[in-house]
This record gives C-alpha cells, structure tokens and sequence, in this order.
C-alpha cells in the first residue's frame, strides 16, 4: 500500500500538486494521466526517492522492492543479454561469485553458491532474460552484441528489458511504449498484464492504457483523483462529472458522422466488411465521451487540399532499401523490400503494420522519394503534393528559431499577420509566435512540424510515428484532424486508437515483403497470438515451420461422385440456413434500432439527470446491453455476409 498524505510538490517556484490524500492498494496497475507539465515524472521521482515532498507526507512499504526504467544506457562493452541480467542485481552478484570461485577452485565456496542459485532460481535466468528482450524485438543473434553496439532506441528497449528483469513489488513505466513497434507493444501488454506486484505507468497510448490497467490516476490543476478502470472508463466517468459543464455537440456528431458514413457505405462489401466492424468499434467507444473531449486544450485542421488526383502514386516491381556507398562504407546495395506494388488512389487512408527494422520506413521514404528505388518503378502524379512527417522531423527544427522564423522560410513573400493567424490556430498565439524552439517540450515542437506541413496543403500525408512525443489531448485532436483530411492518408504508428480511428485499411510489412492484411487492429493482434503460438508449436515438435503448415488433401475433382454429391447437399443447406438466419438478424437489428432510438431520447433529455439516479443508471445499462446485442449481431451478420458473398462468386 502507498498513501500520500496531504503531500505538495513545487518545481522551482511553480506548485506542480497541493493536498494530495489518497492511497493506492497492492497489486493496482494504475494509468498516471493529465497533460504535459502536470507533475506525473516529478510524482515517479518522489517514489524513487529523488524528489522530497514540499508539504505532506509520502508513505511506502519498508524494503519496498522498486523497478524503474534507465533514463541513460551507458556505452558498455557487456553483452546486451549480461546487460538485463543485471536488473537482477541480487542474482548478477551470485552469478559473478559462482564465477569468481571456479577462478580460485574454491569448491566450499562453490556449493554455498550453487545453494543459493538454486534459491534464486538463477539457473534458467538467461533463458528468462532471451524471452525478455525476444518479446521486444531483439533478434536471437544479437543478444551477445556489446550494447554500446546498440542505437539510442535499442537502447532504450535494453533498459526497459532490465527493469522487466528487476525482482519487484513496485514498476514504474515512463512512456514505455515511445520506441516499441505495434509487435513489441503488444506482447509487453500481455507481460505487464501477468505482473503480480502493483504497477505504475505514465503513457499517453490509451489503447495501450486500456489494455493494462485497472485504475486510473488523474492529475489537473495540481490535485490528484483514482478511478476505478481503464482510460475508457475513466473518460465516461469524468464526462458524467462535467455533463452540467457546456458541451460542443458539434463535433461529436462530425465524428460519429464521419465513421458513420464509412460503416453506411462499406458495411455491406465484403471487402471492406472487417473495416467497417472495427469502425462500428470505434464508434462505441466514443459514445458518452463528448464532455472529456470538449474539455481538451484545443483542436486543428488540416487545410482543404488544392487538388486531389485520383491515382496519385504506384511503386510497380519496386526493390526498396539502400544504394551502395564509396567504400569503405558498403560495397553492394542493401536491399530491404522486394517487389513491391503498392498504390495510392485518392482518399485512401492506409495504416502500416510490422515490427521495427521490417522496412515500415524504407517504404514511407521511397514513397516520398526520399530513397533512390533500386529496381521498378515510381509513377507520381504531376499534381502530386507530399506532406511527410519522419521520426527525426522534430529534431530537425531550427535552434534558436521560433515558430515564425520557421514558417517565413517557407513562405518568404506572405504577411507576418497572416502567417501569425495561422501559427494562432495550431495553438502559438501571441508572444508565443516569437519564442525560440529551444525551449518547446517535445509535444510542443511535434505541433510546430505538424503546422509547417499543414501550411503546404498536401494531399498525401505521410506520417511516420508522428504521436512519439503528443501527450494524450494532441493525440485526440491529430486523430480528429486526420479523420476530417480529405486528401489520401499513409501512417506508421504504434498508436492503435489512432490507427483505428483514422485507418480505413492495413497493409503489413515484414520478411522483405509488403502486402495487404485482410482484417482490422483487433484481427491483427490475434495473428501475432496465433502465430506465435505456431511457432512455439513447430519449435516444440522439431518441425520448421514451412513445413508444418502444409496440408495434403485431395481436389475436388479426384473425389468420388457420391461423396461431391453429398458435400453439394450439405453446402445448399448450409447456404439457406444461412441466409435465413441473415433475415431474423435484420429483424432483430430493427427493433433493437427503435429500442435504442427511444432510449437514446430519454438520455437526451436533461429532465432525465434531475430524476433518481438509479433510474438513469438502468437507461444506462439497458443502453450498454442493447448495444452490445446489436454488435455482436452485426459482426455475425457481416461474417455471414462475407461467407454468401464467397459462394455468390
């Protein structure tokens, strides 16, 4: 148990949090939210012990055993697998003495180490370390290569790997997801999920944040409140506390419109029957949120673009990846993608799915034009007009430049008012035009490379990672630029919320190929699962995968006539039972429609909130129940549909 007792913390001479009281039960895993610069670092340095409290108190458990992520990676000369050991510390100086006494041929004091191995369970320690840094991305052989070796974002994952390695009863996660791939995010969801001691994580992937925690801190105006659930549920909760405050109706209705429209158009394509599941999703979610999502900082838009071509842009037998150099730098090309046919037709929303170092960058700059293509072609359109957002677009900004500065070497000849008006709606109002970039926090700079694409009215985006430093409003509000952009949209993101919301189908790279993926995020992530799984499997049984996933089985044709009649009976039947369980499903959906039409009135009503609250609470939960009748129906309804749709052809 951890309780903090009218505890306060100041950062010079700015009160960060004031009266805080409230406990936080063993074995929580609690999401710490609020925007950047509301105090939730300054809070994790308190519990490590690095931070005193201005006012209060701030009581911890006695030999509390805490893990937290290195902010720094030394360039050490150490195998990166000896590396994680050592967030073991108890375990890396057991294994240090059992070397030690095989040096002197102390054999006393050898079986007094072995004892306590066998304690410590250390002897399938680095078995349990490969699987660690295997979930993270680390490829088998490069678990023995010196982590000074290792780039800055592999070393970050290193260090994320040692605190997972650390024996705790207290984990405290900074943004531990900034530098993973959607692959590594996904199987440290299912770790953290496993973990028996309380958990403590900073993060503004709410999809991520729904899948983990189960309590929620909130930090506004320097105070602290827990609720109980996921981040869903805390902004249901927060928006029945602010329901009395005024709402903008409008832009939830161009949301809700906007998926609408995809779900009204697709919903009965087999093609595009997954995505409009995912859609109908997404639109649940945010059902009951319009007061949280009014309260965000502020909101912008993409401009309207000049013109919109219909075939924009085609790699056609592309070989992607990197020509070779002057040596002694590389003597051959180094090939990543091979054969890649990949187009853009007007008003595409693609998102890219794969692990890190699959090539999800190779492809964006070749579609940029960013990387000479070493075989095929690409066709542009002459109208063609690229917004391109890369992972080291923030960091390339001027030092010492403002906001204006940046947008005058732009556009040299336009008016300082016009460009200040601009510059006002992506939130660098006033003085702040003026200030110099070298004192923006990260979020802050990633809006200022945002607006200066915006400024160029693309009609081809080109985001790679773009959210690494947006805290959770940003993320909303580029979510609902993105969704309302009318030009075509490319995405690389770990974020899935975004993905999902903005996405309208996925396209996965990895194994030197490209190639379209049948399903939405949720689909996806069973994949991983299952193959996974399958791998593990094949592993076990000695049997290369290739060859476990053959199938033999007979043609249709080499079978006998009585056994092809039979099996044609059997699908007729199949294909009426089906089309008449489509009907009583429509049926069904219809009445469900009305049922929730009045409900949905009832809760329109503000008449409704003055009443009882268990009354409102029952219209509630009819509502949740009706529409989760509705969804599952409609999932097995388009699942029928794709089935008819394949006989039909």
């Amino acid at each position: 148990m951890i309780a903090f007792r009218h505890f306060a913390l100041r950062r010079g001479s700015r009160l960060l949090l004031s009266d805080i009281d409230l406990v936080i039960q063993s074995g929580w895993r609690l999401g710490v939210i609020g925007r950047n610069g509301c105090g939730k670092s300054s809070l994790f340095a308190a519990l490590q012990g690095q931070l005193d409290a201005d006012a209060g108190e701030l009581d911890l458990p006695a030999k509390l055993r805490l893990a937290s992520v290195a902010q720094e990676t030394p360039a050490l000369p150490d195998a990166a697998i000896d590396y994680v050991l050592g967030g073991d510390q108890e375990l890396a100086e057991v294994l240090q003495a059992e070397s030690d006494a095989l040096v002197r041929g102390d054999m006393e004091a050898l079986a007094g180490v072995h004892h306590r191995i066998e304690e410590l369970h250390a002897y399938d320690a680095r078995a349990r370390a490969g699987r660690l840094m295997h979930g993270l991305g680390f490829m088998p052989d490069t678990h023995e290569r010196a982590v000074k070796e290792f780039s800055g974002g592999w070393r970050v994952r290193l260090n994320l790997a040692r605190a997972l390695m650390a024996p705790s009863e207290l984990l405290l996660l900074d943004e531990p997801t900034n530098h993973l791939d959607l692959d590594a995010v996904l199987w440290l969801e299912e770790w953290l999920r496993r973990y028996q001691g309380t958990l403590l994580i900073i993060s503004h992937d709410r999809e991520f944040l729904d899948g983990v925690i189960t309590h929620t801190m909130h930090l506004n105006d320097g105070k602290a409140k827990l609720y109980t659930g996921n981040y869903s549920a805390f902004e249901r909760l927060r928006a029945e506390q602010l329901r009395q405050q005024q709402i903008s109706h409008e832009r939830e209705q161009a949301e809700r419109a906007h998926l609408q429209s995809f779900i009204d158009r697709f919903k009965a394509k087999a093609t595009k029957a997954k995505q409009a599941q995912s859609r109908m999703k997404r639109l649940e979610k945010l059902a009951g949120t319009e007061a949280v999502r009014a309260e965000r900082a502020f909101s912008f838009q993409f401009p309207v673009p000049g013109r919109l071509p219909e075939s924009m842009l085609q790699l056609e037998d592309v070989v992607a990846g990197y020509a070779a150099l002057p040596l002694p730098l590389a003597e051959k090309d180094v090939v990543v993608l091979s054969d890649v046919r990949f187009s853009l037709e007007a008003g595409e929303r693609i998102g890219l799915l794969g692990p890190n170092g699959a090539g999800k960058s190779t492809l964006v700059k070749t579609l940029v034009g960013e990387l000479e293509i070493l075989g095929g072609e690409r066709k542009a359109h002459k109208d063609l007009k690229i917004g391109y957002f890369a992972q080291h677009t923030v960091e390339s900004l001027h030092e010492g430049s403002s906001p204006l500065d940046h947008l005058q070497a732009k556009a040299p000849g336009v008016a300082t008012q016009v460009m200040r008006d601009f510059l006002g709606t992506w939130n660098f109002a006033g003085d702040r035009a003026f200030e110099s970039v070298d004192g923006f926090s990260g979020g802050e700079r990633a809006r200022l490379a945002l607006a200066l694409i915006a400024w160029d009215k693309p009609n081809l985006l080109l985001l790679d990672e773009p959210t690494n430093h947006l805290d959770l409003d940003m993320r909303e509000a580029l979510a609902d630029a993105l969704a309302d952009f009318d030009g075509t949209l490319v995405l690389v993101s770990h974020d899935r919320h975004l993905l999902g919301m903005v996405c309208d189908s996925f396209w996965r790279v990895a194994d030197g190929v490209v190639e379209s993926f049948d399903g939405d995020l949720d689909d996806y992530a069973r994949w991983l699962r299952t193959r996974g799984t399958a791998n593990k499997k094949a592993a076990k049984a000695g049997v290369d995968k290739p060859a476990a996933a053959v199938v033999l089985a007979r043609s249709p044709k080499e079978r006998p006539p009585e056994e092809r009649r039979r099996n044609a009976a059997t699908q007729r039947e199949n294909e009426k039972a089906s089309r008449q369980r489509v009907k009583r499903i429509e049926t069904r959906t219809a009445s469900l429609d009305a049922e929730l039409a009045i409900l949905e009135a009832r809760l329109a009503d503000p008449d409704t909130y003055n009443g009882p609250t268990s009354e409102m609470m029952k219209l509630g939960q009819r509502q949740t129940e009706l529409r989760r009748e509705k969804e599952a129906l409609e999932a097995e309804w388009l699942q029928l549909y794709e089935q008819l749709e394949a006989v039909g052809a």
